[in-house]
C-alpha cells in the first residue's frame, strides 16, 4: 500500500501477519510521510503500527517527537498519550495526549498543552492545530503570554501566520495600557485593529477610567476606541466615581512633544451621575489638552439643591476635580425652596466656582436677573426680585446665602404673598427634577422633559 520499511532486524509472523522490527526503523509512505523509531509492532491486517523509542514522525514541514506512538496506516492517523512535541514552521507544541490526521494536517492536543511562537506562548487544556493553515483552535481555560500582552479565554482560535485571533467566553486581553474583556474579542495584530461584543469592559490604567458597552472597536495607532450599545464611561478618583452613559462613546489618544493627549466624545442621550454632580445633555466632549468638558444641546446640571441650564456648558477640570463651570446663552440657575417656590438666577453668561466638589460662588454677567425668597429662621419673610448688569451669588451648604448686584441694580422686596408662586417664575422656567439621575444605574433611564 505504497508503504516501505527498513530496519536493522525484523520478524514476520506469517500466520498472524504481524511484523516486529528492531533498531533504526524507517517507515515511508508516499513522498511526504516518514516515521522513525527503535521498535515496531505492525499488524498487516488492520494496518496498525506501534513505534517505540526516539520516535520521529515527519509529514511535509511538520515534525512530531515522542517516545511511543500508534499509527493507523490506512487512515493516516497518529496518536500518542505519553507526551509529545510538534514543530511546524515557527510553532512548537507540546502536550501529554495528541492525535494527528496526516491527510488534513490537523493535530488535536489535550492535557498540559503548550504552544510556543516567537511572539507569544500559549497554554491550554485542549488545542486543535491546522499545520497547513497554521491556525490553532483552543478549548477550555487558555492563556496567552506575549512581550507586552496577556490574554485568556475558554474558547477561541489564533491564526499564527496572519496574527489574527478570536477569544470567546470570559475573554480578556491585557496590553499593559488597557485591560479589555468581553464575551468575544477579535484582534488583528498586523492591522492593529480589534472589536469586542457583549459585556465589554475597557479598563485604562493610565487614566483611571473604565469604558463599558456591548459593542466596541479599537485601533492601536493612533489609540482609538468606539463603544456603543449600553455604553458607559466611568472616571475613578480617590473621593468619588463619575458615571456617564450615552448611545455612543469615542476616545482618541494621540502622542505629541508634551506626551499623550486624549479626546473623548459622547453623543445622544448623555446622562451623568456622581455623588456631587449630576447632568444630562445630547452630546459631550472632553479634551485633555485644555482639560475642559463641553456639554451641548440643552444641557442640565444638578448640584445639591441647584439646577443649572444653558445653551451650552463648560466644566474646567484641575487636578481631576471641577474647578469652575461656565454657562453660555440663556444661563439659568434654579434652587428649590419648597414644593412650589424656587429661587431663580439667569443671565447671558454664568460662572460657577467649586470648592470641595460643591458650588460656593456664582457670577452672572450680562442681563442678570434674580428672584430670591428671603427666609429668616425657617420663616419666609419676603421675595427679592431684581435686575442688573452683573451679579455675585454666594452659597452655603448648597443653598444661596448672599446676593450682590452691580451696575444699575433695580429691584424690590415684596411681601411673600404679594404674588402667587407661579407668577414668581420666569418665562424660561423649567424644573426638571424628574429627569435627574438618582444613582449610577439611573443613567440608563430614558427620560422625557
Amino acid at each position: 500500500n505504497d508503504m516501505y520499511m527498513s530496519c536493522d532486524s525484523a520478524h514476520y509472523y506469517e500466520k498472524t501477519r504481524i511484523v516486529k522490527a528492531y533498531s533504526n526503523i524507517h517507515i515511508q509512505k508516499g513522498d511526504t510521510l516518514h516515521l522513525y523509531g527503535e521498535y515496531l509492532f505492525y499488524n498487516s491486517d488492520n494496518e496498525l503500527a506501534e513505534v517505540v523509542g526516539n520516535v520521529l514522525l515527519i509529514d511535509r514541514e511538520t515534525k512530531l517527537y515522542t517516545d511511543h506512538i500508534y499509527y493507523d496506516m490506512a487512515n493516516e492517523v497518529a496518536n500518542y498519550n505519553t507526551g509529545g512535541r510538534i514543530i511546524s514552521d515557527d510553532n512548537v507544541l507540546t502536550s501529554i495526549i495528541g492525535i494527528y490526521w496526516a491527510e488534513t494536517e490537523i493535530f488535536n492536543f489535550k492535557d498540559s498543552v503548550k504552544l510556543v511562537n516567537p511572539d507569544y506562548t500559549m497554554y491550554s487544556d485542549t488545542l486543535v492545530y491546522n499545520s497547513d493553515k497554521e491556525i490553532a483552535y483552543f478549548f477550555g481555560p487558555s492563556e496567552i503570554f506575549g512581550d507586552s500582552l496577556y490574554a485568556k479565554c475558554e474558547e477561541g482560535w489564533y491564526d499564527t501566520k496572519n496574527k489574527v485571533s478570536l477569544l470567546k467566553t470570559n475573554a480578556m486581553i491585557d496590553n499593559e495600557k488597557q485591560v479589555i474583556s468581553g464575551d468575544s474579542l477579535y484582534y488583528d495584530d498586523e492591522a492593529g485593529y480589534g472589536y469586542a461584543f457583549y459585556n465589554v469592559t475597557i479598563n485604562d490604567r493610565n487614566r483611571d477610567m473604565i469604558i463599558k458597552g456591548n459593542q466596541a472597536w479599537h485601533h492601536r495607532e493612533p489609540e482609538e476606541f468606539m463603544v456603543t450599545d449600553s455604553a458607559q464611561f466611568i472616571q475613578t478618583s480617590e473621593d468619588d466615581y463619575l458615571y456617564l452613559h450615552a448611545d455612543s462613546l469615542w476616545s482618541l489618544t494621540t502622542s505629541g512633544p508634551k506626551g499623550d493627549t486624549q479626546l473623548l466624545r459622547a453623543w445622544y442621550g448623555v446622562r451623568i451621575f456622581s455623588n456631587d454632580l449630576q447632568g444630562k445633555c445630547d452630546s459631550l466632549t472632553y479634551s485633555a489638552t485644555d482639560s475642559i468638558v463641553r456639554l451641548y444641546d440643552s444641557p442640565v446640571l444638578w448640584s445639591d439643591q441647584n439646577q443649572l441650564m444653558a445653551d451650552s456648558i463648560r466644566l474646567y477640570i484641575e487636578n481631576d476635580v471641577i474647578d469652575r463651570m461656565e454657562l453660555y446663552g440663556s444661563a439659568f440657575v434654579i434652587e428649590k425652596v419648597d414644593t412650589t417656590r424656587f429661587n431663580q438666577i439667569r443671565g447671558s453668561l454664568l460662572t460657577g466656582y467649586f470648592r470641595e466638589n460643591a458650588i460656593y460662588r456664582i457670577q452672572v454677567k450680562g442681563n442678570a436677573e434674580n428672584i430670591y425668597y428671603a427666609v429668616d429662621e425657617g420663616k419666609l419673610v419676603g421675595v427679592n426680585q431684581g435686575t442688573c448688569a452683573s451679579m455675585d451669588i454666594y452659597m452655603k451648604d448648597g443653598k444661596i446665602s448672599d446676593i450682590y448686584m452691580f451696575q444699575d441694580p433695580d429691584g424690590s422686596l415684596d411681601p411673600p404673598l404679594h404674588k402667587s408662586s407661579l407668577e414668581r417664575r420666569y418665562n424660561t422656567f423649567r424644573w426638571l427634577d424628574n429627569i435627574r439621575p438618582r444613582d449610577r444605574f439611573d443613567i440608563f433611564r430614558k427620560t422625557m422633559e
